[in-house]
C-alpha cells in the first residue's frame, strides 16, 4: 500500500490539489535553479514542452536520490506564447511586461509532472491548455496587478485561474488542474496502477 508521496515543490496550490484528491504527500522542495536549466535548454533550441518536462524530471530526480524507495513527484508549468517561453516574473515590472505580451492573444500553458524513484524517472506526463486573454487597456492591467499579492504573483505567474485571473480570459480550453500546475487525474491513474 502506498502510504504517501513526496512533492518536490513548494507550490501551495499543488499541495492543495493533492490534499483535495486524497493523495497523502509531504513537501520537500527541490530548490533547483530553474533559470540555469531553462537557459541551457533554450540554447539547445528546446521547445517549451521539453523545458517543462525536463524541469519536472530534474526536480523529482534530485529529491528521489536522497529518499530511496520513495515515490517523488516533480512538476513544472510554463507559458508558451508562439514558441516564446514566458517564465514567472521576478518583479512587478516584469509582471506588467508579461501581461502586455499576453494581452488579446492566445497562448498555451504547459504543465509537466514526473514521478521518480531511486533517482530515476519512472513515469511522466505533459498536458497543455489554451487560453485567450481579453483585450485590456494599460490602466486595467495595472488595476488587475494591484489586486494580486506579491506571494501569489511570484508563485503562480501573472494569473491564478482559481482566483482573480479567471476574469482575464475570453476563452479557456483545457483541464483546470493542468492550468493550476498539476494534472491530477493522470497522476492518480498512475498511482492506482503502481499501487496494485
Amino acid at each position: 500500500m502506498l502510504d504517501r508521496i513526496i512533492l518536490a515543490s513548494k507550490s501551495k496550490v499543488r499541495k492543495e490539489i493533492l490534499d483535495k484528491n486524497n493523495v497523502k504527500s509531504v513537501v520537500m522542495p527541490s530548490n533547483v535553479d530553474e533559470d540555469v536549466v531553462k537557459l541551457s535548454l533554450l540554447k539547445e533550441k528546446a521547445s517549451p514542452e521539453i523545458i517543462s518536462k525536463n524541469l519536472a524530471e530534474i526536480k523529482a530526480n534530485k529529491i528521489s536520490l536522497k529518499k530511496t524507495n520513495e515515490i517523488v513527484l516533480g512538476a513544472d508549468s510554463v507559458i508558451d506564447l508562439n514558441g516564446e517561453l514566458i517564465s514567472k516574473p521576478k518583479n512587478r515590472e516584469e509582471a506588467m511586461t508579461i501581461l502586455k505580451k499576453l494581452n488579446g492573444k492566445s497562448h498555451h500553458l504547459i504543465s509537466s509532472v514526473c514521478i521518480s524513484k531511486n533517482g530515476s524517472m519512472v513515469w511522466n506526463y505533459t498536458d497543455k491548455a489554451t487560453l485567450k486573454m481579453k483585450n485590456f487597456s494599460e490602466d486595467e492591467l495595472k488595476k488587475y496587478l494591484s489586486k494580486i499579492s506579491d506571494q501569489a504573483l511570484y508563485a503562480y505567474n501573472v494569473y491564478q485561474i482559481e482566483g482573480e485571473g479567471k476574469n482575464l480570459f475570453e476563452s479557456i480550453i483545457g483541464d483546470e488542474d493542468t492550468i493550476m500546475g498539476l494534472p491530477i487525474k493522470k497522476i492518480k491513474k498512475y498511482l492506482e496502477i503502481y499501487d496494485n
